[in-house]
């Protein structure tokens, strides 16, 4: 049995992951992020399923409570970053208030919570780290840029930390969902107005498409949920991690294009060096 640290537990992948992991018999710690939230989590079982209320916008209060909590509940094995939503909007459109909070929420509370668990992982020489991130932390659509930018930034944070702590034993692993059947583009995704009539051409098909999509999308979040998990087993986990045949295709799209501009550009690319 091991004991899971889960942000984000009372929907989508959060949910489907604590289920799963309660399922197989390990005790999962989850953030949720109000009272009747955390009543409904503890409740599926109420030996193994602790819950606390965080907001992850307040670092300052993450690190005392990834103590507290260790020292009610025993020492964290795994902590999976999952606590995240989509911000939808031009950007042109959309305010710095609300790029700033995509931010807040996707990265930076992510990253308060490696920064308070990886010190008990290293003391302990052994922890897994696994960061939900997204196919947009690869690829990019018009209208969800800084959602973009947070996931990109993200797998970046987990890249050079799956280096930098290899050498103590710890595992991390982003992993990169495509589109599955949860309420990231439904009653979870903040959405700018609409201003500027010259983006109508361009986005409004877009927001459309995804909104008429939601709920019937191909990924099976409780399939998904059973990969992550398993990744928690494996002697030998990946930096990166892509669920789903859409963010297969569409990442393979983007490498070919990459790949095909590095030639086209290779001339001037090599012309700089001394």
């Amino acid at each position: 049995m091991k004991t899971i640290m889960i942000t984000g537990v009372s929907s989508g992948f959060g949910q489907a992951l604590a289920q799963a992991a309660l399922t197989a018999g390990h005790r999962v710690i989850g953030t949720v992020r109000s009272q009747p939230a955390l009543e409904a989590f503890t409740a599926q079982d109420p030996a193994r399923a602790h819950g606390a209320i965080l907001d992850l916008t307040d670092v300052k209060r993450i690190a005392p409570l990834m103590a507290a909590l260790q020292q009610a509940h025993g020492p964290i094995d795994a902590l999976i970053n999952n606590a995240g939503y989509g911000h939808e909007g031009i950007f042109e459109e959309a305010t710095l208030a609300e790029m700033r909070h995509q931010f807040e929420v996707n990265l930076w509370g992510a990253v308060a919570m490696m920064k308070a668990l990886v010190p008990y992982f290293r003391a302990r020489r052994r922890g897994r780290i696994i960061n939900i991130t997204s196919m947009g932390g690869f690829i990019t659509l018009p209208g969800i840029s800084d959602y973009c930018a947070s996931k990109f930034a993200l797998e970046a944070f987990s890249e050079t930390l799956s280096q930098e702590l290899a050498g103590f034993n710890i595992a991390v692993t982003a992993v990169a969902p495509g589109s599955f059947r949860t309420d990231w583009a439904g009653r979870s995704m903040v959405r700018s107005p609409r201003t500027i009539g010259d983006y109508d051409a361009l986005f409004d098909p877009v927001r459309e498409a995804r909104l008429a999509k939601s709920g019937r999308q191909n990924g099976d979040p409780h399939k998904a949920a059973q990969a992550i998990l398993d990744l928690l087993n494996h002697p030998a986990p990946p930096a990166h991690l892509l669920l789903g045949s859409d963010a297969l295709q569409l990442v393979r799209d983007k490498l070919r294009a990459l790949e095909s501009s590095l030639a086209e550009w290779e001339r001037v690319t090599r012309s700089t060096d001394g």
